[in-house]
């Protein structure tokens, strides 16, 4: 490996209204590291921060916010370097982590995307690993009772939230796909990887603290873009590695769903459930009548199927 493992690696950071947690994960870097900051139109004071910790840092200022994959492939565009280590700004990574990760990379060339083990603030740690996409619906929803992995192992999926990837795969898999503003970009991204004919693997040795949520602010409008884009995201991902036809079943069937659940909820005071529920439901209406997912994506439908 080389004594210098960071001329490898370009560190990549999509942030927005970030200023709550972006120090403490600039703080890992230190002032020599390549760090690409994509911003999506924070108006707090974010960059102030960003320039303070990481004054080498590439800032790319969106005026508008372009999604997390949008953003994230501005920033993987301006990668030079073997490795991109994509990280959400809540977190941080512990000692000897990113070395850990190289070594699997140089060890097995056919891994495209590694992630460390993701310990959680308060205890446990977030499963940031999932099943085939085909066979989700069997799993069981609740995995806490999951015991902590002893060895490294492969996997379908892993979240964005630290991800060291290799650019070689990136490139032939291609990068996020533009008409998904958020959720479900992840899932897309690994899908291509391994039809790229790369493996993805999870890391238990090395770590990383991810304060779930932190990057992604708090209200009602972050509240209800949440469950609205989960909902949009969904049915365009049913589509295109299913079919059309069953993106606009199950679209259908979420709208019948949670459309007159919103409704009940509001009768009964219960804002949450009814904000959640009212967003699942305008999101698959919009999938449904062919909306792009915001005003900064330009189409609702796959171009192609995998």
């Amino acid at each position: 490996m080389n004594a210098n493992i960071w001329e490898r690696i370009t560190v990549v950071v999509v942030v927005h209204n970030s200023s709550a947690v972006i120090g403490a994960c600039l703080d890992t870097f230190g002032t020599d590291k390549k760090i690409v900051l994509i911003d999506n139109a924070s108006h707090d004071n974010t960059l102030d921060i960003v320039r303070e910790k990481a004054p080498q840092a590439h800032i790319t200022q969106n005026k508008v916010g372009l999604g997390y994959g949008n953003a994230a492939s501005q920033g993987l565009a301006l990668v030079q370097t073997e490795f991109a280590l994509m990280m959400n700004p809540d977190a941080v990574f512990g000692p000897g982590t990113i070395e850990k990760l190289v070594a699997v990379m140089d060890d097995d060339v056919s891994t495209g995307m590694i992630s460390p083990l993701l310990p959680l603030p308060g205890g446990g740690y977030d499963k940031a690993w999932n099943g085939p996409f085909d066979r989700r619906s069997r799993m069981p929803s609740n995995r806490d009772a999951d015991p902590r992995p002893e060895g490294r192992f492969c996997t379908w999926y892993v979240s964005g939230a630290v991800i060291l990837l290799r650019m070689e795969a990136a490139k032939k898999a291609g990068f996020f796909d533009p008409a998904i503003f958020l959720y479900f970009e992840d899932d897309d991204l690994c899908m291509r990887i391994q039809k790229a004919g790369y493996t993805i693997q999870i890391e238990p040795a090395a770590e990383a603290t991810h304060a779930v949520g932190g990057s992604v602010g708090t209200g009602w409008d972050k509240f209800y873009e949440k469950f609205y884009h989960m909902a949009w995201s969904r049915l365009y991902f049913e589509a295109k590695y299913v079919s059309g036809a069953s993106a606009i079943k199950l679209g259908s069937k979420q709208a019948l769903r949670f459309g007159p659940k919103a409704v009940l909820y509001a009768l009964t005071l219960n804002r949450r459930k009814a904000t959640r529920d009212w967003a699942r439901f305008r999101g698959s209406l919009a999938y449904l009548l062919g909306t792009p997912a915001s005003k900064t994506t330009n189409r609702a439908r796959p171009e192609k199927t995998l």
